[in-house]
């Protein structure tokens, strides 16, 4: 998430809490008036006893006001309810005049003030990237990382690939390719490469091409309609290349109960 981002949210919430706490000050207030009484420190017995008759009528309106929680929802006690009934009746239903809550208009209110906010900030002036910038930094952010982590030593031998691997008669390579065939191909091609399930890997013919491209190819993507699965998931670049390797350096082996050829002879 940007720094755009995050003063978007920001300024929505702040917005919003600007607006709920506004909302509840007002009540406050208009609470406070209500409820208070001053009294004046000269006042005359007389004008004390029309205080006390207030104080005692406030007192007594106040035991019928429902709390200040109940008012600042916006709820209204059973009693109240012959009050609220509105004048049209169906089939014996009728409707309360009941006002939406203020939990609820500063929701909406807040909901709305945050839309215009982000529409300004990514639509009108452009201060925050939208979706598509995003998808786009983030791309070029992966394919940097990408080059990195290849730059460094160890690593950029996984940046081998179909167009740019090289045979290599390697002793190490070959003895690496050796054990992934082992424990990988010998089911389908024998442990010798002589083919069972699968095509001689020793000889001169191949189905879907002899050059280290193709067999890396073949290897790296499979050949589903032939049950021929993908290792791309499984296996690291450099395994699938030294895998070619060892697979390239069987040929003219001859091993004994060899499969018959199958496919074109690679020049």
């Amino acid at each position: 998430m940007s720094y755009a981002d995050l003063l978007v949210i920001a300024m929505g919430i702040t917005a919003f809490m600007i607006l709920g706490v506004s909302i509840l000050m007002l009540k406050v207030i208009k609470f406070y008036i209500n409820e208070k009484v001053n009294p004046t420190p000269f006042a005359t017995p007389a004008e004390k006893a029309r205080r006390k008759i207030a104080i005692d009528e406030r007192k007594a309106l106040k035991e019928l006001k429902p709390p200040l929680i109940n008012r600042l929802m916006g709820l209204k006690p059973l009693s109240e309810e012959k009050d609220l009934v509105m004048e049209h009746e169906f089939d014996g239903i009728t409707e309360l005049d009941n006002p939406t809550p203020g939990w609820f208009m500063v929701l909406f209110y807040g909901s709305i003030i945050f839309a215009v906010v982000y529409m300004f900030n990514y639509e009108v002036f452009g201060w925050g990237p939208n979706q598509e910038k995003e998808y786009a930094t983030e791309l070029l952010d992966a394919a940097t990382a990408k080059e990195a982590f290849l730059a460094k030593p160890g690593n950029a031998k996984n940046n081998v690939n179909e167009n740019n691997i090289v045979q290599s008669k390697d002793a190490a390579v070959i003895s690496s390719g050796a054990g992934l065939f082992v424990n990988r191909c010998t089911p389908c091609h024998g442990d010798l490469g002589q083919g069972i399930v699968g095509p001689n890997l020793t000889d001169e013919f191949w189905i879907h091409g002899g050059s280290v491209a193709d067999v890396f190819k073949t290897i790296k993507y499979g050949v589903p309609e032939k049950g021929m699965i993908s290792w791309e998931k499984s296996l690291s670049a450099q395994q699938i290349s030294d895998l070619t390797n060892y697979i390239l350096s069987l040929q003219g082996s001859n091993p004994a109960g060899a499969k018959a050829a199958e496919g074109d002879k690679q020049k």
